[in-house]
């Protein structure tokens, strides 16, 4: 692989050698037991703060570094090694620093609040508000050692799914025109997009058939993940699961709220796609394994990386001149391993470092797919760069509720360049068609996701139980609501709840839906009004983690306590839809 295709570890360790002596040096600097009983007083409090952020920074050097050089070649035993010692490492930390919260939530709230109000602990403000607004679902020290001891064997519904997921299901093969073929996660996925309707049928029904022949055991596994949320909101004094969920990330009730209520004021117009996408595809009866097939087949942007990246930089320009510099430093700069190799890990992700600058994995292929991958990914590095320079490292670290945000923003900017300047009527016809597939599967689809999640929360939170029968008909009636008459929601279909692995980390899902209307809602901003939206939004992505996600949006323009920002989304899926349908 040419150099300048892959990323620069070294500018977070020269080299393995050097790696070493970092954990060494640190790993005897993991003992902060001088602060305890300390920290109602000020000046303990900030040194405490300074020494656990010293270690921290050099911890989150280390494991950044063992995780990318493990993904260049999952096959490397040193690189397995490495990532092995440096959890170990963090375990270490956690057990160091296990007393700080609850010693620090224990303390009056006028010291607390004299914390805030004092100009040395400016950059700890946010983080002792959040403090004080958990107070009262912090336990006792014995109470909350306890909780600690109970973290790992309660953790372990979710490790139970992974094993039945990754390897206990029975997936098989498929046999089709005189071959057989295997059926993974992949190839299911590879198969239900394809054209051939035959195929796709057998492979959603074989699918299926899998998680049904596990169905008591996967039953069992996410009755015992909900049990274990509710005990643990329960424990901590919440009303409920969301609402723990919620104050956790610092967003209000009423977004949630909003999100639910829009949606379902929005079903109609996905209804009507879901019958103009039938009568496209030309079937008397649609099934949920004809969901996924293209409406515009034969359509792809085959450019080579170069090219692509290229493509990226001018969709999004209007984000002006320091961002397009930030692209091309990325690229110049090997911020991104770019292409598949032998052993590296499959997929694409972004991932922040703060000493050093963020860093980009890609698996580029000369797909339209990956072509909005390079912006995606890029979305999420820009934001940590921004936040990373800005902020100091108490506040650097966004939430996960904005995480998506940035990067739906950038492929939000680059469909719109692509619709204006294409020529080509299919494949603008194509681009209409992937924009509306983003809204029906990030949008719709994770809020009927967000709506089952709440009903098994509820009804455990009620008393009763979960069962492979009332879980299975409420996913089928969510279904039916949310996809209308034109397409026949089977037998099969009331079993997907079974396969999301997102349902073990609860209430999750709703996020990508915020997300891609936060997106559509700066991105149009930034088109619409030019250079004003474009200072708001770098003011955004500065941000990092200073204040509640909710209220760091509004910097850029959105509203989610207002549901004018749900509805401006799904006029744009009206209002692309009309134009599909014209072309």
């Amino acid at each position: 692989m040419e150099k300048k295709y892959t990323w620069a570890t070294e500018e977070i360790f020269e080299n393995v050698k050097e790696w070493q002596k970092a954990f060494d040096e640190v790993k005897s600097q993991i003992n902060f037991d001088q602060f305890k009983g300390k920290l109602g007083d000020a000046e303990s409090f900030y040194n405490c703060m300074k020494a656990q952020e010293k270690v921290g920074r050099v911890i989150d050097k280390l494991s950044v570094y063992a995780m990318m050089k493990h993904d260049e070649n999952t096959k490397n035993s040193e690189m397995d090694a490495l990532l092995s010692k440096v959890t170990a490492l963090g375990v270490a930390y956690g057990e160091s620093t296990a007393f700080f919260l609850p010693e620090l939530t224990s303390l009056d709230e006028k010291v607390l609040k004299g914390f805030i109000e004092n100009p040395k602990l400016s950059e700890y403000d946010y983080m002792l508000k959040c403090v004080l607004k958990e107070k009262a679902h912090v336990l006792s020290e014995n109470e909350e050692r306890l909780m600690s001891l109970s973290g790992d064997p309660l953790s372990s519904f979710r490790d139970i799914f992974t094993k039945i997921d990754n390897a206990d299901l029975p997936l098989g093969s498929v046999t089709h025109k005189g071959k057989r073929i295997p059926l993974s996660h992949g190839s299911y996925s590879v198969m239900l997009h394809g054209e051939d309707r035959e195929l796709r049928e057998k492979a959603f029904k074989k699918y299926y058939k899998a998680y049904l022949s596990l169905i008591n055991v996967i039953s069992a596994t996410y009755y015992g993940n909900v049990k274990k949320g509710v005990f643990s909101a329960k424990a901590r004094n919440y009303p409920s699961v969301l609402d723990k969920a919620l104050m956790g990330e610092d967003v209000p009730r009423e977004v949630y709220d909003n999100l639910i209520s829009t949606v379902h004021d929005a079903l109609p117009s996905l209804h009507k796609y879901i019958a103009e996408k039938k009568k496209l595809l030309g079937l008397d009866k649609m099934y949920m394994y004809d969901m996924y097939v293209p409406t515009v087949a034969g359509t792809e942007m085959q450019l080579e990386y170069e090219e692509a990246y290229d493509l990226v930089v001018k969709g999004l320009a209007p984000l002006g001149d320091e961002y397009k510099e930030l692209l091309l430093k990325a690229k110049n700069e090997r911020w991104i391993d770019v292409y598949e190799g032998d052993g590296k890990r499959s997929g694409a992700y972004s991932v922040a470092v703060y000493d050093t600058h963020p860093y980009v994995l890609l698996n580029y292929q000369k797909t339209t797919h990956d072509v909005f991958t390079i912006a995606h990914e890029m979305g999420h590095s820009i934001h940590s760069y921004f936040s990373n320079r800005t902020q100091p490292y108490s506040k650097a670290d966004y939430k996960i509720f904005v995480a998506e945000v940035a990067s739906t923003v950038n492929e939000v900017l680059l469909i719109r360049y692509l619709l204006k300047s294409e020529k080509d009527k299919k494949l603008k016809k194509y681009l209409l068609s992937y924009l509306l597939e983003m809204i029906r599967t990030t949008l719709f689809r994770q809020t009927q996701f967000a709506e089952f999640e709440q009903f098994a929360h509820q009804t455990v939170e009620s008393g009763e139980p979960l069962t492979k029968e009332n879980m299975s008909e409420k996913y089928l009636e969510l279904n039916k609501k949310y996809y209308g008459d034109a397409v026949i929601s089977d037998g099969y279909i009331k079993y997907e709840w079974a396969r999301i692995p997102h349902f073990y980390r609860a209430f999750y899902v709703y996020k990508y839906a915020t997300g891609i209307i936060s997106a559509l809602a700066i991105a149009d901003r930034i088109l619409s009004e030019g250079q004003p939206a474009v200072d708001d939004y770098f003011n955004f992505l500065s941000s990092g983690g200073k204040d509640g996600p909710v209220e760091l949006l509004k910097i850029a323009g959105v509203d989610l306590t207002k549901k004018q920002p749900f509805i401006s989304a799904f006029k744009v899926f009206d209002d692309t839809l009309e134009e599909f349908i014209k072309l």
